[in-house]
């Protein structure tokens, strides 16, 4: 193998820092987590953390900058792939515990503050969630703001980490395990969602498969890595974003489908029109 491909395009302190604490965090919550993490949760962390890091940080970048069809690749990992697997390996508490004592304290009395609730609301609102994951894959396909992000690296990695961001904090809402209360989406709702987000990005991905039209000559003023027509470059592109993008979100939804049956064949499935029951202390039923 020649590492050549192992090396950054363009080297990012930023980049080195989260994934060293990230991945300091993971391994001290391991073996601290009072629930053991198994072997498929972790491999699935490991695989997921892979893919983003060598899709953000080795040759694949300079790709990327000079093949739309790499870009969408890239993307793909860092919008859809990446992140469902990190979620899938239901990681928040595995951090929590790599964090030191006092570290988690302050983290769990600022949860309780209106600042903390407030961000914390933020993040896992599902409209903004879900409206932030369409929205951050479509506003850098357009044409100006995909021109200009690709020659300003300041922009190009503000992109990059936003998908990134997007694709986490969406796949955390879809894959969550539990009943809604505590989750904040609704079992049914974390079906349904897949197939909504991903209808305007499969329309977009369509319409740059079948266009003959080349919306991005920034690749031309960069030069192709690869001898590819920039409409060959461009159709391939669209249908990465079409079919294998659209196919990742047809798998979180089922996986979402699984979590509902799982759900209501334990009885755990609770209809918000009905009130909780109260309940009875032992020592206020009656015996005989």
């Amino acid at each position: 193998m020649n590492l050549i491909w192992l090396k950054p395009w363009e080297f990012s302190p930023t980049l080195i820092v989260v994934f060293t604490i990230t991945i300091v965090l993971y391994l001290r919550g391991v073996k601290r987590v009072p629930v053991r993490v198994n072997t498929v949760r972790q491999v699935l962390f490991w695989i997921g953390m892979i893919m983003l890091y060598l899709s953000l940080h080795t040759r694949l970048d300079y790709y990327a900058e000079r093949m739309f069809f790499v870009h969408r690749i890239q993307h793909l990992v860092l919008h859809h792939l990446g992140p469902i697997l990190l979620m899938s390996a239901y990681p928040g508490s595995t951090l929590r515990a790599g964090l030191p004592t006092a570290w988690r304290r302050w983290l769990y009395r600022f949860r309780q503050k209106p600042l903390g609730r407030f961000i914390e609301g933020t993040l896992t609102n599902p409209l903004l969630v879900s409206l932030a994951f369409v929205f951050l894959v479509l506003v850098w396909l357009l044409p100006t703001v995909q021109f200009y992000s690709m020659l300003d690296w300041r922009l190009y990695r503000l992109m990059n980490w936003s998908v990134v961001i997007s694709g986490i904090l969406y796949w955390n809402l879809i894959l969550d395990r539990r009943p809604s209360p505590p989750a904040v989406m609704r079992p049914g709702m974390r079906i349904l969602s897949p197939f909504l987000t991903m209808t305007p990005q499969m329309i977009a991905g369509a319409i740059l498969t079948f266009s003959e039209r080349d919306f991005y000559p920034v690749y031309d003023v960069c030069g192709r890595a690869l001898d590819y027509s920039a409409q060959f470059d461009q159709n391939l592109g669209g249908l990465i974003m079409w079919v294998p993008a659209g196919t990742v979100e047809v798998v979180g939804g089922m996986i979402a489908l699984r979590t509902l049956m799982r759900l209501s064949a334990k009885g755990r499935l609770r209809d918000r029109r009905q009130p909780v029951p109260p309940t009875v202390s032992p020592s206020m039923r009656k015996v005989g």
